[in-house]
């Protein structure tokens, strides 16, 4: 039997492991295998080596099954320290076990532990900017080293605001609106970087770094929002580290304080919501080497905020595609546009322009074309544009540095294509795709174009919204980290993409701002920027319910129970000070609750306006979330709590029932999104109940026409409860509807992302007139969690996916379907397709070291497998019950309209 091949140690849920804030990180590795070996392998114990800085190396022997996450097993990294780490396996099928071959070796470096590492100063410019927008200012400092090549350089470096830096010319990094955004008064990221090819050994070297005021200091929020809510100037904290190589020289350490020079950037404003304006004629040559001759003003030093220092778990932002443009259009007032033919989140790079000194060319940013004019309304108050001045000269390679936009079409003001000196063509410019630069982890695909493109769009748009924080918008007055938009599409978000490192350090925001509250309520959007003027501080479940859905989400995604150890004080909290109870100890019924949000029935300017009572929506959630808090308490082993909370499961389960269940199982609020949460969180205790209320669930979906009758409550577990009542045909049936609400409308309509609103275009080519209005918003491509789960039919059985569910369930017109993962054990692989009508065929590919329970369509033939490559044929008729029927009367019976 031939073994598996491991791949080189990860850390934690860290990235790459350069510049990680463990002392003691734990380690993983993944397994490959060629096509048809390691047939049910499994891992009996492993073996890692680590060496240090002393040239020693120790092994570790440990009798395991566990790869994933296995304690550190030397003594604790200091801060700076250095290790690399290789790991071994031993195991195989039986008592048939081996040792594999060593992996690659991995390096790990940790950060600075400690503040008291830290001997650099915050400073800002010299003269204090009393208004905002605030200008962004240049930092630089340069520095002479000995004649000895650099043998290690690290640059800690954070703002308060965002920066860009260089070491002698050169950009430091290809991060993106660094270091990101935080809770600022409770936790700032600072980043590491490796620098010592940059220097320049017997010469003089300069570092010089850009700060604008970012998230830090920018107008955050709606219906104008707020100024300065973190501080009112922006700051530079920077320690440059070098070992010159010689045994008898000092490590040089360049920091920010008071010897550093600052002036006025030549980037005039820059803001998250109105963009950049760049003005060529205050450039000044040579300001980021040692060439600048012109004096520079002093520096001032500033307290930092008592704020943790955090080296992230979370990727940076960086710039991940380059996506040319596709048409120049020519619109009815004369404008010119550029079309980059998807709907993208990001900055517009031109190559090269030359215009006249003082001119301009601003570049207008949105999402969709409204009577062929640029389409800005959505934007509110945003003004989403950059602007260039010119000094005369040909400006090249230029791209706004610390903004970013939503947007699919741009209007190029100032910039003709028939200018005859400098004409604006498809090769002047290209968009730049920016987000958190999270590692694809999950893939699907299957035989309906459209499903796909559905999938496809939730893609862009999760792209586009996980960009430092998970937003609910990236193009408006807004791009807030809306929680209740975050929990419902976390499942999906976790299949495609890896999160453990990213929610998990939003998480901690999310746990400091809300045990800061005196009732422990966390806050709709995190970081909290709403002001309690505009939006009084009041529970809100479904949002709120993500203090303990989201780390139960990333616990069954990655089997980290360290996440559910961190984030208990605030699930705890929450669910025992923060909820609003009535004498019934469900939800207090007084208490406005958002509920089924964006309701397709509601009015354009009442998207809490739904068909289902939000009192119902929140017991319903209330039951559901206090079950998952006994679990988790039985899994961190405190028992008393377990107890409690599953006592209160119980008594909360019932008392829902008394108030919302009839007898026969039907529920007080007739609506689909009542019945699918009832079903899906198992609200009923008799199965002929939950019968009852599935069927009534398919009566009201029949009636509805197939089109979605959901909002942000429902429409996440409606196509699931379909399926669980055993109505999977009519989910595929609401899946492949294209008449409006549907997911199919927007896709019929052009999308190239998912809408905030079914109608956010309406079927005459204008914008939904309602003021909330995005094209760039996940929420409602939840939808996908269930082709992963349902559609491809692959699922985690327990938490970390090391036990695999294979359950595909065809239907529709859909006749294959495959989904790829990247288990933390290895790829899983799963195709079916159905010929001939009947003749079902699955090809599987388990990982080692995991299992699979392969259940097959009809539900009776199951099998647990362990890792290989199998293949399962059966008899079923995936066109039983194909197409379902609207009921409607029959004069008005309408023909079938499903994509």
């Amino acid at each position: 039997m031939s073994q598996p091949t491991l791949t080189p140690p990860s850390f934690e849920q860290h990235p790459t492991g350069f510049g990680i804030g463990s002392a003691q990180p734990r380690i993983s590795w993944r397994f490959t295998a060629p096509e048809g070996t390691a047939a049910n392998w499994q891992q009996t114990a492993y073996d890692v080596q680590v060496a240090r800085g002393n040239n020693s190396t120790d092994t570790y022997r440990v009798d395991s099954s566990e790869s994933v996450l296995v304690p550190w097993p030397s003594q604790p990294l200091q801060s700076r320290e250095t290790a690399t780490v290789r790991v071994r396996s031993h195991g195989g099928s039986g008592d048939n076990t081996a040792p594999t071959e060593w992996s690659a070796w991995s390096t790990v470096e940790c950060a600075l532990l400690s503040r008291d590492d830290w001997g650099a100063r915050a400073i800002t410019s010299h003269v204090k900017q009393n208004e905002g927008p605030l200008r962004p200012v240049r930092f630089r400092k340069t520095f002479s080293l000995p004649k000895a090549p650099v043998q290690r350089a690290r640059l800690y470096i954070t703002s308060l605001g965002v920066f860009q830096a260089y070491i002698n010319g050169v950009p430091v990094g290809d991060h993106c609106m660094a270091p990101g955004w935080t809770s600022y008064h409770n936790r700032l990221n600072y980043e590491v970087f490796d620098v010592a090819s940059l220097l320049k050994d017997g010469q003089e070297n300069t570092i010089a770094v850009e700060v604008s005021e970012g998230w830090y200091a920018t107008r955050l929020g709606f219906h104008g929002g707020r100024r300065f809510i973190y501080g009112d100037e922006f700051g530079l904290f920077a320690q440059l580290e070098i070992d010159p190589g010689q045994g008898d020289q000092s490590p040089v350490v360049i920091a920010t304080d008071s010897s550093w020079k600052s002036h006025q950037s030549a980037i005039i404003r820059s803001e998250i919501y109105n963009g950049e304006v760049y003005d060529a004629r205050e450039e000044q040559d040579g300001w980021k080497d040692s060439t600048l001759a012109t004096p520079w003003e002093p520096v001032r030093e500033i307290a930092l905020p008592e704020a943790q220092l955090v080296a992230p778990n979370a990727p940076p932002v960086r710039v991940t595609q380059v996506v040319d443009p596709v048409e120049i259009i020519r619109t009815p007032s004369s404008k010119v546009v550029i079309d980059f033919g998807q709907n993208l989140v990001g900055r517009v790079r031109i190559h090269s322009v030359k215009k006249p000194a003082g001119h301009s060319i601003v570049l207008q940013h949105a999402e969709v074309l409204e009577n062929k004019e640029l389409g800005t309304r959505p934007l509110r108050i945003a003004k989403a544009q950059d602007e260039i001045i010119s000094a005369g000269q040909e400006i090249r390679d230029w791209a706004p540095s610390f903004t970013f936009h939503g947007f699919r079409y741009v209007q190029v003001d100032g910039w003709d294509p028939e200018d005859t000196e400098s004409p604006l063509t498809l090769q002047s410019l290209v968009a730049e795709v920016m987000h958190t630069d999270l590692k694809r982890s999950g893939w699907f695909n299957c035989s309906h174009e459209m499903v796909n493109k559905l999938h496809q769009n939730a893609i862009w748009s999760m792209r586009g919204n996980f960009l430092s924080v998970p937003t609910d918008c990236p193009q408006r007055d807004e791009r807030m980290g809306w929680t209740g938009d975050l929990q419902i599409f976390a499942p999906s978000a976790s299949f495609l993409y890896n999160t453990g490192g990213m929610l998990s350090d939003w998480l901690q925001d999310l746990s400091a701002e809300q045990l800061a509250h005196p009732k422990a309520i966390p806050p709709l959007v995190v970081p909290n920027v709403i002001a309690e003027s505009f939006w009084p501080t009041f529970p809100q479940a479904v949002w709120d319910d993500i203090s303990i859905i989201l780390p139960w989400t990333l616990y069954q995604s990655y089997g980290d129970a360290s996440i559910l150890r961190r984030q208990y004080p605030s699930m705890t909290a929450y669910l025992e000070r923060g909820v609003q109870r009535g004498p019934d100890r469900l939800w207090d019924d007084t208490l406005f609750q958002l509920g089924d949000w964006l309701d397709p029935t509601a009015p354009p300017d009442q998207p809490g306006n739904s068909r289902t009572d939000g009192t119902l929506v929140a017991d319903a959630y209330l039951v559901y979330i206090t079950g998952i808090l006994a679990d988790i308490s039985s899994i961190l082993g405190e028992s008393a709590d377990a107890s409690r909370y599953k006592a209160d499961h119980r008594t909360l389960k019932s008392r829902f029932q008394t108030k919302y269940i009839s007898p026969t199982g039907l529920l007080v609020g007739d609506t689909q999104t009542a019945l699918s949460l009832a079903i899906v969180f198992d609200l009923h205790d008799d199965p002929q109940q939950a019968a009852a209320a599935g069927d009534r669930l398919a009566r009201l979906v029949r009636i509805s026409k197939f089109q979605v009758s959901t909002g942000f409550a429902g429409t996440p577990v409606v196509t699931h409860a379909l399926t669980k009542a055993g109505h999977h045909q009519l989910a595929y049936r609401m899946l492949q509807e294209s008449n409006c609400p549907s997911w199919m409308y927007p896709i019929r309509m052009g999308a190239t992302t998912v809408w905030e609103r079914w109608d956010s275009m309406l079927p005459d080519g204008s914008i939904n007139p309602g003021e909330m209005t995005s094209f760039n918003h996940y929420a409602l491509g939840s939808i996908i969690n269930w082709l992963h789960k349902t559609v491809a039919g692959v699922s985690p059985l327990e938490p970390g996916w090391r036990q695999i569910l294979v359950q595909p369930l065809p239907g529709g017109t859909i006749t294959s379907a495959e989904a790829i993962y990247e288990t933390a054990y290895g790829r899983l692989e799963s195709r079916w397709e159905v010929k001939d009508g009947d003749q079902f065929r699955l090809e599987l590919v388990v990982p080692p070291n995991s299992t699979a329970k392969v259940v097959l369509p009809g539900g009776k033939d199951e099998k647990v497998v362990g890792s290989g490559r199998y293949t399962f044929e059966k008899t079923f008729d995936s066109q039983a019950g194909w197409p379902p029927k609207a009921q409607v009367p029959p004069v008005f019976e309408p023909e079938d309209t499903f994509a």
